[in-house]
């Protein structure tokens, strides 16, 4: 049996003490992060330099101890495999060339797995240099999410010119779509091939969708991302996080057959645990709980180790620690988790 903590609750397990680790969580809130992402340059820089990479992912494993660690780099290494220009303005987020409808049929994806090596680098470093008992976690954005930067050329409040792109341009969309797909699968594969235990899918934009929208530009290339990986990587473990989709999830979950759901802070802990009888879930702690600290982010964790603690549960945020989280109170998130 493995003793990897989080690679025994996707198979099914309930532990008494669940594995924990936080989206971002090599991130600005730790300040020897801050210092290695200012010798790197820019971030995208530090995406591609497997020494700092390494480093960065290694840093919350070295000072928390976190059950597993997540490969640095971004969802946006896709686009920018595509030449699409990507870049990050601080203090903006990202930035790209919007795509126009035209432009998709001359997306050339030939020289993108190259161009994505010094990631799959630092999967192959951490792996030897990750403790024996903690998971390694690869991932990429789910087609869908990575589109809506594509088109807008940014983030949007609720990406909206995705939306209409898609509505306009069908065809076009479902071919940009099917392509995000094919290079995230080969993307993923490559990860796993390399040392990853598991990888998890970002639809991070899952939730602005519609019904009828959701199912076609949410699951349906997600499915088709964890059929390829399964082809070349037999029983690839996927947790895949679709943030909002709220009532959707438990289609979700059936449509694309990820082995975990990703849940946001959203989900009420009813809608949690019937998506965990039909299988692990992960989550799904307010971030601003772990900001505020004290009773609120006491009250945050007990509530959802009483609701879903005697389930196969993976505790996380409901989306990535953010740059003002005091490092006491992530310290204090693991000892009450842990029973400490």
């Amino acid at each position: 049996m493995t003793t990897r903590k989080l690679l025994r609750v996707l198979e099914g397990e309930s532990l008494s003490t669940p594995p924990v680790w936080l989206m971002r969580q090599a991130g600005r809130y730790l300040p020897e992060y801050r210092a290695t992402r200012e010798k790197a340059g820019g971030f995208l820089d530090l995406c591609y330099n497997p020494d700092l990479a390494t480093e960065v992912t290694l840093q919350p494993i070295r000072r928390f101890g976190f059950d597993a660690a997540i490969l640095f780099s971004d969802i946006l290494v896709i686009p920018d495999a595509l030449r699409r220009n990507v870049r990050f303005v601080t203090g903006e987020g990202p930035r790209m060339d919007p795509i126009a409808p035209a432009g998709i049929a001359a997306l050339d994806p030939s020289h993108a797995q190259a161009h994505l090596s010094p990631v799959i680098e630092t999967v192959e470093r951490l792996r030897a240099e990750l403790p024996e008992e903690t998971a390694l976690i690869g991932f990429c954005g789910a087609p869908w999410t990575v589109a809506t930067y594509m088109i807008a050329g940014r983030g949007t409040p609720d990406q909206a010119p995705a939306r209409l792109f898609a509505y306009r341009h069908p065809q076009e969309m479902a071919a940009l779509l099917a392509l995000l797909a094919e290079m995230s699968a080969d993307y993923l594969i490559r990860q796993l091939r390399a040392g990853a235990d598991c990888v998890q899918i970002f639809d991070s934009w899952a939730g602005v969708l519609d019904e009828i929208s959701f199912q076609r530009f949410s699951i349906a290339p997600t499915r088709r991302i964890v059929e390829r990986v399964r082809a070349a990587v037999p029983g690839a473990r996927i947790i895949g996080f679709a943030k909002g989709a709220g009532p959707l999830l438990s289609a979700y979950r059936e449509g694309t057959g990820v082995d975990a759901i990703g849940l946001d802070w959203s989900v009420p802990f009813s809608h949690a645990a019937a998506l965990q009888g039909q299988g692990p879930v992960q989550g799904n702690l307010d971030p601003l709980r772990l900001i505020a600290g004290g009773r609120a982010l006491e009250e945050g964790v007990d509530a959802i180790l009483e609701h879903l603690g005697r389930g196969p549960l993976i505790f996380n945020l409901g989306h990535g620690i953010t740059p003002d989280a005091p490092i006491a109170h992530v310290e204090a998130l693991l000892r009450r988790v842990r029973g400490q």
